[in-house]
C-alpha cells in the first residue's frame, strides 16, 4: 500500500470480525516498526501482544467491571488536560457526538459511560490487542517517542490490510491488564492499541479534520 494511501485509510475501526490475524504478520509489522524514530535511540517501548485465551480472560475480567459500573483504577496520567478550550473542546464535541452516533449510543443515554466502557472493555470485538508501556522513569520525550512508533505500527497494520483502534481506556482497568499480561510494577500503561480485520457491513465513522490553516503555519519562502 502506499504511503499516502495508508495514512488516508487509516481510522479507529470500532467494530472488528472474528479472523484471526496471522503471528508471522503481527511480527513483520513489529519488526519494521522498530525503524520509528525515538530521542537518542532509546526505543523506550515495550509492547505485549495479546490473543487468544488470554485476551479472552482479559476482555471477561475488563467487561464485567465495566458492567458493574466500576469507575476504573486511578489514572496515572490525564487523559486530556482539566480544562479543554475552544478550538479543542469543539474538536471534542463534534468527535464524541459522532463515534456515539456510529455506536448507537444516544447523548442522553443514563447508561452510555457503562455501554461506553463494555464497548471498550470488549475491544470491539478485535482478536489481538497491543498493550504500549514505559518505563516509569521516561519523560515526555519518550512518551511522544511512543506515539510515534504506534503510528508507524498502524500504518503498517493497514499495509498489511488490517485495522486498530488505540484505546487509551485500558488505562482505566490497568490493574487488570498488568495481572493478564504480566507487566512489571515499574511499567506504566500508555495505551492499547486493538487490531484485526474490520466487520463487513459495520457503520464506518470517519471523522473530520481541521482545516490546514488551523494548525499549520508556515514561516519563509515555500511555496
Amino acid at each position: 500500500m502506499e504511503v499516502y494511501e495508508a495514512v488516508d485509510s487509516r481510522r479507529a475501526v470500532r467494530a472488528f470480525s472474528d479472523e484471526p490475524v496471522s503471528r508471522k504478520v503481527l511480527e513483520r509489522v513489529l519488526t519494521a516498526a522498530t525503524r520509528a524514530p525515538s530521542s537518542g535511540n532509546l526505543q523506550p517501548w515495550h509492547l505485549y501482544v495479546v490473543t487468544g485465551e488470554p485476551l479472552a480472560e482479559l476482555k471477561r475480567r475488563a467487561t464485567a467491571r465495566a458492567r458493574a459500573g466500576d469507575p476504573g483504577d486511578e489514572r496515572e496520567y490525564p487523559m486530556y488536560p482539566a480544562e479543554l478550550t475552544s478550538p479543542y473542546l469543539d474538536r471534542f464535541a463534534a468527535a464524541a457526538a459522532q463515534r456515539y452516533a456510529s455506536l448507537g449510543i444516544e447523548r442522553d443515554d443514563p447508561d452510555r459511560p457503562k455501554k461506553i466502557a463494555t464497548l471498550n472493555a470488549e475491544a470491539f470485538g478485535a482478536p489481538v490487542v497491543l498493550f504500549c508501556y514505559l518505563d516509569r522513569t521516561m519523560g515526555p520525550g519518550q512518551w511522544a517517542d511512543a506515539g510515534m512508533y504506534l503510528q508507524t505500527v498502524m500504518l503498517l497494520l493497514r499495509a498489511e490490510g488490517l485495522h486498530s483502534c488505540p484505546q487509551v481506556m485500558w488505562t482505566m482497568f490497568r490493574k487488570t491488564v498488568g495481572q493478564v499480561v504480566g507487566a512489571d510494577d515499574d511499567l506504566v500503561l500508555l495505551c492499547g492499541v486493538s487490531v484485526g480485520f474490520e466487520k463487513r457491513d459495520a457503520p464506518r465513522l470517519r471523522t473530520g479534520r481541521a482545516d490546514l490553516r488551523e494548525t499549520v503555519s508556515f514561516v519563509g519562502g515555500a511555496e
